[in-house]
């Protein structure tokens, strides 16, 4: 019976993901070979961690997706600091949703509330860091480093602001209206929802916790040791080691592994871990 609602669960998985990763390529949210890597990534997670869990995660593509193309024209303008531009590729699907699918994974083994608040401050990191990330770039007022307040360029890797922080904690507040909603219909669908879950009100203050603490350790890393260079042809910084014209950058500084798809996966484990501290915590 169990293994026969996994099988039914990973064919939807590959169905839903196919039809929302085909509709992200119509839409230009989605390079190709981001297409697989949703697939993958979605297959895995309504697969293994349930539709619950499945419909996370498509609000944070959709939302994130239409937050990409607000104001794309006054954005393009900051589109060479950035490693990569709004298409997601393999690699930026994966850090963005690689870790909640390993989550996902470790559920079939060990189904545990607290696996399920990681889960979604994984999510909320990811979805906190991309509204910081669309919205903050508009901000009025320039950010500042987040080791020195320094006054940088939007844009410029751990810079933050004002308007980035607000857009952080409604990000993260967005996964937690959402996983609730989602948990409230499994419940009048006949589900166990809310009661399986032993979650109500206390999912907003953990994906909010969560979604800050990793989007905060985004820009932390984004400022100390995630590799960047100097484009001497711009005569700025960048996080691009190619420009968009195909002239090379000089490598400038930080960790040359530890480029934007890798610093996602590392800050999302950090809010996964604060979400998951913060849900012990309120249980205690």
């Amino acid at each position: 019976m169990e293994l026969s609602r996994y099988l039914l669960q990973l064919t939807l998985g590959v169905i839903l993901s196919g039809l929302i990763a085909g509709l992200g390529y119509r839409k230009h949210a989605l390079a190709a070979s981001g297409v697989l890597g949703a697939m993958l990534i979605g297959t895995i997670i309504f697969g293994l961690g349930g539709w619950v869990w499945g419909m996370v995660l498509i609000t944070f593509f959709v939302l994130s997706s239409g937050l990409s193309a607000y104001k794309k024209a006054v954005k393009q303008t900051l589109a060479e600091k950035f490693e990569k531009g709004a298409r997601r590729d393999l690699g930026q699907t994966l850090a963005n949703g690689g870790l909640s699918a390993l989550i996902a994974l470790a559920a079939l083994l060990w189904r545990s509330p607290t696996l399920f608040a990681a889960y979604l401050g994984a999510m909320a990191t990811v979805n906190a860091d991309t509204w910081a990330t669309e919205l903050g770039v508009l901000s009025r007022r320039q950010p500042r480093l987040i080791t020195n307040g320094k006054v940088v360029e939007p844009g410029t890797s751990g810079g933050v602001s004002w308007l980035g922080l607000g857009a952080t904690l409604a990000g993260g507040l967005c996964i937690g209206l959402a996983a609730l909603a989602f948990l409230a219909l499994d419940v009048r669908l006949g589900g166990q929802g809310l009661s399986d879950a032993g979650m109500t009100w206390k999912l907003l203050p953990i994906t909010m916790g969560g979604g800050l603490a990793g989007s905060l350790a985004d820009s932390w890393l984004g400022a100390t040791v995630q590799v960047i260079y100097f484009s001497t042809r711009r005569h700025k910084e960048t996080e691009r080691a190619i420009d968009l014209d195909g002239s090379p950058n000089t490598y400038l500084r930080g960790w040359r592994w530890l480029n934007n798809d890798w610093v996602n996966f590392l800050s999302s484990a950090v809010g996964a871990l604060m979400a998951a501290g913060l849900w012990q915590l309120f249980n205690a």
